[in-house]
């Protein structure tokens, strides 16, 4: 059988003016062929003899063979550049001639030319290879990590219940849980994490957040830098709302505390009733 979206196996069976047929070396009756267009023969290719050949459609939606290693195949993911925007989606380049397409609904953000995104490629309900930028089924969770390792990683699709999601490496599973989410992503932001979890099925939970006892001192930095921008008087103090510290310092009610703890201790600020000052 021959597959659209991979590199094959194919036998030569026939030659023609436009090129070489092939077919899968297990289909004795050849009743499946593609055409390997002419100018891409190899000089001493015969009948008979087996290339690697990877299988798409051409401009007229029949299926074609080439020889060219195209930049994704089917359910793969890879960093894909759009080339133009149109009507029905946008096209990207993948090294082959003709353009590869993301419909707006496989889109998870407005894209613009020029722009890379993480892709992943599925044949459509019309046996048409297509790109969605909703990786999560393509992505594994055999990943090489483990507890407290260091990532780098593609934030894909933020969702307010279960939080962001990261392509580690733009290919493996991991996950900022929404609970971790206290300063703002973007989708297509390359970010740094921690493991904080492997799970069972060998996704990752991460953390964009050092261990406590590390992120205090920048945590302390930056509550004292918003207390400056306040003309020295932050407007509420360690037992507001975690809403309002979450939108003010992007900081968790706790992670906030430890921070105003520490400047106190050091005398730089007077926690008031309802206000915090710098000394």
């Amino acid at each position: 059988m021959i597959e659209l979206g991979k590199i094959q196996k194919l036998k030569a069976v026939k030659l023609r003016e436009q090129g070489m047929y092939f077919t899968d070396p297990l289909d004795i009756e050849e009743e499946e062929r593609v055409l390997l267009p002419k100018k891409q023969l190899p000089e001493d290719l015969k009948v008979g003899d087996m290339l690697s050949l990877f299988i798409y459609r051409d401009s007229s939606d029949r299926l074609i063979a080439t020889n060219r290693t195209p930049a994704i195949s089917l359910s793969e993911t890879a960093l894909l550049k759009v080339k133009e925007i149109s009507k029905i989606g946008a096209f990207f380049e993948w090294g082959l001639e003709k353009d590869l397409l993301m419909p707006y609904a496989e889109m998870t953000k407005e894209l613009s030319p020029g722009e890379e995104c993480l892709c992943a490629l599925y044949v459509d309900k019309s046996n048409r290879l297509c790109l969605t930028m909703k990786v999560y089924p393509y992505l594994s969770s055999d990943s090489p990590y483990k507890k407290e390792d260091e990532i780098r990683g593609r934030v894909y699709e933020i969702s307010d219940r279960f939080g962001a999601f990261v392509a580690v490496d733009d290919k493996y599973q991991g996950l900022i849980p929404a609970k971790e989410l206290f300063s703002e992503l973007n989708i297509n932001s390359i970010i740094g994490a921690r493991v904080t979890e492997v799970r069972e099925d060998g996704k990752l939970t991460l953390s964009i957040r050092k261990k406590a006892y590390l992120q205090m001192d920048e945590d302390a930095k930056k509550v004292y830098d918003i207390i400056k921008s306040f003309d020295g008087v932050l407007p509420f103090n360690d037992k507001a709302s975690a809403e309002t510290i979450k939108r003010v310092t992007g900081m968790s009610k706790n992670e906030f505390k430890r921070a105003v703890g520490r400047l106190y201790k050091e005398r730089k600020i007077i926690i008031g009733d309802k206000v915090i000052r710098l000394t």
